[in-house]
């Protein structure tokens, strides 16, 4: 008997030869299949990222679903999985599927599902799918149509960007994008609009190991892009983009991690001051500073669970100008209802032309206007065994600091005066992942520490 397919974040991931296979993949492509033609059918897009086998198991899905009767166009890749989304979008199609398991390590791949928005499956469409997943499926076989939008898609970001703002930035651009599908989309969109802006490429080789690391932009995978950042000087920045590179990691000159809190708040706040109106929406593990910069400059910030797919149906609603997640995911609804490393990249380089203020001084006014200093770090313990949350339903004094409520809205979330911090399972390792913000390094550093052995006690 096959073993059961559980989808986790937006579709189905797993270790290559054990539970991501071929024939994992044909199962999948014939529930898939079915579930769109059931509605109609239509056009559908693949798209793969640089990760072991991605490109022939994308050509199989495809092959699948076009001898199951689809119309289903393959992108020239690898290709980041804002592009496929694009391409979703720009094609009219009825959804899209990339193989790509996003951030997780090389050992991983997977398959994300978009529909018709470019945007994530919903939670129901992902369960409607899973519930069509057979016990065996043949493969089958049709035409492979293979399709090239990287034009396209510049286009599409050259109407979003100030390109006079972009044209000023008087620094260097390093791009780490470590290993990934990102690699040279940055130099290749200054090159089509006719830029000259330095872009310094790090880790552009496309590797499905990744340089040895995992492809996720935090400061214990960009050593590499942290030794290079040291000897430069301000407003030079370096960007690092996933492995599907629809998230970015920041690093600034000494080597400073400028994470994803700062890099959303930031663009916040610039986004705001360029007219744009209506709400922010951030994930449950996102910075409190978000919620009161827009009380202090009156816009709405809407909080959800975590997982994009649920800020994809706040864009939806039509009165937002921003969205993002702790892990350096953000998007712009202008855009697409999904998240954007390369089009996020460019709008931290226009900030910079345009304010004339680097991203650290950027940042010092959103601390200023949140009447907030801000200090956060994650810490990621492996799980042998799933986790009963429900034993840290009641929030304990840690650090000497008295508990003040908590939140459940998604994982346990225990809430301080001058901290929080947030217990959370993983949806797509076996990890318990602990989030703390508080106001200071040293706090977020012994609240992590506490957090730790409370768990593992």
């Amino acid at each position: 008997m096959s073993a059961p397919i559980r989808f986790g974040t937006e579709g189905f991931r797993g270790v290559i030869a054990r539970d991501f296979t071929f024939a994992t993949l044909h199962r999948l492509a014939e529930a898939y299949g079915r579930y769109l033609l059931e509605r109609g059918g239509g056009l559908v897009v693949v798209g793969h990222d640089t990760r072991f086998l991605a490109g022939e198991f994308a050509r199989a899905l495809v092959a699948h679903l076009s001898g199951m009767g689809l119309k289903v166009a393959l992108l020239k890749g690898p290709v980041p999985t804002p592009l496929l989304s694009f391409a979703v979008r720009h094609l009219g199609a009825v959804g899209g599927a990339m193989l790509t398991a996003s951030h997780n390590p090389p050992q991983y791949l997977g398959v994300k599902f978009k529909d018709a928005t470019g945007g994530p499956i919903a939670q129901e469409e992902a369960k409607a799918i899973e519930a069509l997943v057979p016990e065996e499926a043949s493969p089958k076989e049709g035409p492979v149509e293979t399709l090239d939008l990287r034009e396209a898609y510049y286009e599409a970001l050259a109407r979003l960007v100030d390109l006079k703002a972009l044209a000023v930035f008087p620094g260097t651009l390093y791009h780490d994008s470590m290993g990934g599908a990102g690699a040279g989309f940055l130099k290749g969109f200054f090159r089509h609009v006719g830029l000259e802006i330095p872009v310094k490429p790090l880790r552009e080789e496309p590797h499905p190991l990744f340089h040895g690391v995992n492809p996720e932009p935090i400061p214990k995978n960009l050593g590499v892009t942290q030794a290079v950042m040291s000897a430069e000087a301000s407003p030079t920045f370096a960007v690092a983009t996933d492995g599907d590179a629809d998230r970015v990691g920041v690093v600034l000159p000494g080597g400073v991690f400028f994470n994803p809190h700062q890099v959303l708040t930031t663009l916040a706040l610039y986004r705001f001051r360029k007219g744009l109106k209506g709400r922010a929406v951030k994930n449950f593990a996102v910075s409190w500073l978000l919620d009161r910069l827009g009380e202090r400059l009156g816009f709405g910030v809407t909080t959800t669970p975590i997982g994009f797919k649920w800020i994809k149906e706040e864009f939806l609603k039509g009165d937002c100008f921003i969205g993002g997640e702790e892990s350096g995911g953000v998007g712009y609804p202008e855009h697409l209802p999904e998240r954007d490393g390369i089009l996020s990249a460019l709008f931290l380089v226009e900030s910079v032309g345009a304010t004339g203020k680097d991203l650290a001084e950027q940042f010092k006014e959103v601390e200023a206007l949140a009447g907030l200093t801000h200090a956060y770090d994650r810490l990621d313990l492996p799980l042998k065994a799933p986790l009963d949350l429900s034993r840290l339903a009641e929030p304990k004094p840690l650090l000497g600091m008295t508990p003040v409520g908590v939140d459940t809205l998604d994982g346990v979330k225990w809430l301080y005066q001058e901290a929080w911090v947030l217990f959370r399972a993983s949806g797509t390792e076996p990890v318990l992942r602990i989030y703390v913000e508080a106001t200071d390094p040293g706090k977020v550093q012994g609240l992590l520490q506490e957090a730790r052995r409370l768990v593992e006690g």
